[in-house]
């Protein structure tokens, strides 16, 4: 427990909501709570004081500087703000400290409700070593390697590279976002990626364990979303396809993924419910998969609100932040997984404050804004003219969203929508994503998750 801090309750029921994060995900979260009749707290750095969800938040707050380490990864500042400010519960988005164990027990040890899993639940499927036992124990596909840490000594080492079969990619058990792994091609090099990874993982993640995969060479990256609640109930919420990504970074998101008939995804939906209800898990999840020559392999869990939430939430009906804040007070849900449908398609892009070419960071003040608006639009952001974009944090400035009856229409609309957005006195990557959006193999679907690098290379030969 946070020094100063008692816990409050030891019930689930709150009337006021911390949001521990920033940008669009604070003002998404907002707004789901507004509409379920709850009070927000907005906390902030000194660099985002003038963010627009703090002004039309209950309390608005600054918790530390610029430095996210001093404020929005400050957790003992943050508990303190909902103290002050009379917060039951506290909404972690994602990134910062959305899937910290510590943070979540803090919550719970403070009397406060975390929105999102418990501690154990957190540490379980962070360890990605632990997180494969666990699928293979609920019958979840997994890609083929020892769910085992890689030892010491090379020479068992190289036999279970030789018994996977090369190439083969060396993981951190605790890594994420695209860090802490290395392919390796031939076993002549395998002892110099293995001593490089464990480096990177001791510094990166506080843990040099690693562990071995097969190394797939043209999968898809699919992802199937999960909804528990605290009495048993489980659902999925359908899939969607990630694999236009540059570094590991997802670029664009669709829903349903492209190509892949409901026989093939059902039983692994089912299977993912099951590992859900064997861990104990509430709240929304995401499980995450490669996906070639029809087959589904596991590689990790997601343990909160993603991103790409909202191409699900078109696709779905279905509010995934209202549900995950009435998990986190104790109510059952209120669907069962007859009643998950999916109707049409979807497609969600990054507008990220970059240079379309290099991919540096833009910082600066928005001079211009002009957003899409119409039916099947959506557009999630916190800009508007006057914003000062921040040097110090994520480049991500808004979401744009579209639904259409098929992925053929939502494609066109989503080509209209991204005709029809500015953004003056920054550069974006909006360029990238219009030309994307008119490329030819991109429309006909099913790219691997190597495409869009590919793609980009042969745009900078041109």
């Amino acid at each position: 427990m946070a020094e100063g801090l008692n816990p409050i309750s030891d019930t689930p029921g709150f009337d006021t909501v911390l949001i521990a994060n920033r940008g669009e995900i604070a003002a998404r979260i907002q707004r789901a709570c507004r509409e379920l009749g709850l009070k927000t707290v907005a906390i902030c750095s000194e660099a985002d004081r003038q963010a627009p969800y703090g002004q039309t938040a209950d309390t608005f707050l600054c918790v530390g500087p610029a430095n996210a380490a001093k404020s929005y990864l400050n957790q003992n500042a943050i508990l303190i703000a909902a103290r002050l400010t009379g917060a039951g519960a506290i909404h972690p988005g994602y990134g910062f400290l959305s899937e910290n164990a510590a943070f979540s027990q803090a919550v719970e040890d403070a009397g406060l409700v975390f929105i999102g899993p418990d501690a154990r639940s957190i540490s379980a499927m962070g360890d990605k070593i632990a997180a494969k036992r666990a699928m293979i124990e609920a019958g979840v596909p997994c890609v083929p390697g020892p769910d085992t840490a890689l030892p010491e000594d090379a020479g068992t080492v190289e036999r279970i590279a030789n018994e996977i079969g090369y190439p083969v990619i060396i993981k951190a058990a605790g890594g994420g976002g695209g860090r802490g792994m290395r392919v390796v091609q031939e076993p002549a090099l395998l002892h110099e990626a293995i001593s490089l990874t464990r480096e990177e993982a001791k510094q990166a993640f506080g843990s040099a364990a690693l562990y071995m995969e097969k190394f797939l060479q043209h999968p898809r990256h699919i992802e199937i979303q999960v909804l528990c609640d605290t009495h048993g109930n489980a659902v999925w919420l359908g899939h969607r396809d990630c694999s236009m990504q540059r570094r590991h970074q997802k670029v664009v998101e669709e829903a349903p993924a492209p190509g892949i008939p409901a026989d093939v995804i059902q039983p692994v939906g089912m299977a993912c419910v099951e590992a859900c209800r064997q861990i104990g898990y509430r709240g929304v999840g995401t499980f995450e998969f490669l996906f070639e020559d029809g087959k589904f392999y596991f590689i990790e869990m997601n343990t909160r609100l993603q991103v790409e939430h909202p191409v699900t939430e078109m696709t779905s009906g279905i509010d995934i932040v209202q549900a995950q804040i009435k998990a986190a007070q104790g109510k059952p849900l209120d669907l069962q997984q007859a009643d998950v449908t999916c109707d049409g398609h979807s497609f969600e892009c990054r507008i990220n404050a970059e240079d379309p070419d290099s991919f540096l960071p833009s910082a600066g003040v928005v001079t211009d804004l002009v957003l899409p608006e119409g039916e099947g639009i959506r557009v999630d952001t916190h800009i508007h003219v006057g914003y000062r974009v921040s040097p110090y944090y994520d480049s991500l400035i808004a979401k744009l969203i579209v639904h259409a009856p098929t992925r053929a229409e939502a494609m066109v609309r989503m080509r209209e929508a991204l005709e029809g957005t500015h953004v003056g006195g920054i550069s974006t990557n909006l360029p990238l994503l219009r030309a994307l959006f008119e490329d030819e193999a991109f429309a006909q679907g099913e790219r691997d998750i190597h495409y869009l690098e590919q793609w980009l290379k042969e745009r900078r030969a041109a």
